[in-house]
């Protein structure tokens, strides 16, 4: 026998051995993950199921089963708590989460796409198809990131499980209750499943994270085939979109914000920021405590806000909202995600225009 034959022999014995020895040795068990928690063993769900049930005439037995089958969702408490105090806001780390290149493409396919819905939705409803865009591209990158969490769980857990550490904890639980209120209702009416639907963690739904209660007052068949889906219909969730918007006050033609000049001996910036982003200040009075709204917000008709945008330990942006800003915000109280909106859905246009 050569040398390199016995060199070969000798070497598939080893490996045979090495198998042999790697088989024996005990494995490591990976830990089971934790059975999962119904709320059928809650009897504060279950009362909430009866009630539910009498107040709205639907089937209590259903009701019940429904509550009872939802499961607790551990990691669906620590998503709702807001950041620790002191933490601070970033307006240009927070922009750019939503203002990428990726985005933007998403935003122009979907525009090109659906770019007749977009035109019917603006003049039904007045709302410029760059927001609409804006809000579809911030919420779910145009339907590409809907959520995975059953939406039944998700509300359950918020309804019952909500973070006592929460500033608003008592207020939050009466909103998560309600929406799950709202959801089995129109499980109830449209014959689906409550298990099925997919959404966020919070329990919102579809191409524009519509939550339950959204859905039942503004959620529109803007494609007329006789039912509504947020989902799988772009048109729906445009429709809707410009819907809910129209309902929330925006005016059409109007301008979402203004830059602004501060004159420093005047400026009296505490006053201006005390109402946060409610309209409540004219133009002419803006001025006279210091900060007078640029270009057309001179002469703007109607009640306008002084917004901070905070950038860390960098100088703050400040712009002048109008009603349209504050509308943008009835989606998200957040005046970073009203900026973002607007600032996306202008930047899909000019890319599109290019």
């Amino acid at each position: 026998m050569s040398s390199l034959a016995k060199n070969a022999l000798l070497f598939i014995a080893a490996c045979a051995f090495s198998i042999s020895a790697a088989a024996q040795k005990p494995s490591k068990k990976t830990a089971a993950p934790p059975a999962p928690v119904y709320y059928a063993q809650r009897d504060e769900a279950l009362r909430f199921a009866d009630d539910l049930a009498a107040r709205r005439d639907l089937d209590r037995e259903w009701v019940r089963q429904a509550i009872g089958q939802a499961r607790f969702l551990p990691q669906v408490p620590r998503l709702m708590l807001p950041p620790p105090a002191g933490t601070p806001k970033n307006w240009a780390l927070y922009r750019s989460r939503f203002i990428d290149p990726v985005r933007i493409r998403a935003g122009v396919r979907f525009w090109q796409e659906n770019a007749d819905t977009l035109a019917r939705a603006e003049q039904a409803y007045g709302v410029p198809a760059e927001i609409i865009v804006g809000i579809i591209g911030v919420e779910t990158v145009y339907g590409q990131q809907m959520g995975s969490f059953r939406v039944m769980d998700a509300l359950a857990t918020l309804s019952f499980d909500f973070p006592t550490a929460h500033p608003r904890a008592a207020d939050r639980v009466a909103f998560f209750r309600g929406e799950l209120e709202q959801f089995l209702r129109l499980m109830d009416r449209t014959g689906i499943d409550p298990f099925e639907p997919r959404g966020s963690y919070a329990g919102a739904m579809g191409l524009g994270q519509f939550m339950p209660s959204s859905w039942v007052r503004w959620a529109v068949d803007f494609d007329g085939d006789g039912r509504i889906d947020l989902w799988k219909s772009p048109a729906d969730a445009i429709g809707s979109v410009a819907n809910y918007f129209k309902a929330h006050g925006w005016q059409t033609g109007m301008p979402v914000w203004y830059g602004v000049e501060f004159d420093a001996a005047r400026l009296q910036l505490a006053t201006l920021l005390g109402p946060d982003i409610l309209p409540t200040f004219t133009a002419t009075r803006m001025a006279e405590l210091g900060a007078t709204p640029l270009g057309a917000g001179q002469q703007h008709m109607g009640p306008l806000a002084l917004v901070e945008l905070q950038n860390g330990n960098a100088a703050p942006l400040y712009v002048v909202g109008t009603q349209n800003f504050y509308a943008i915000t009835r989606y998200n109280w957040s005046s970073y995600y009203a900026m973002a909106v607007e600032e996306l859905g202008r930047e899909v246009a000019a890319a599109r225009g290019r």
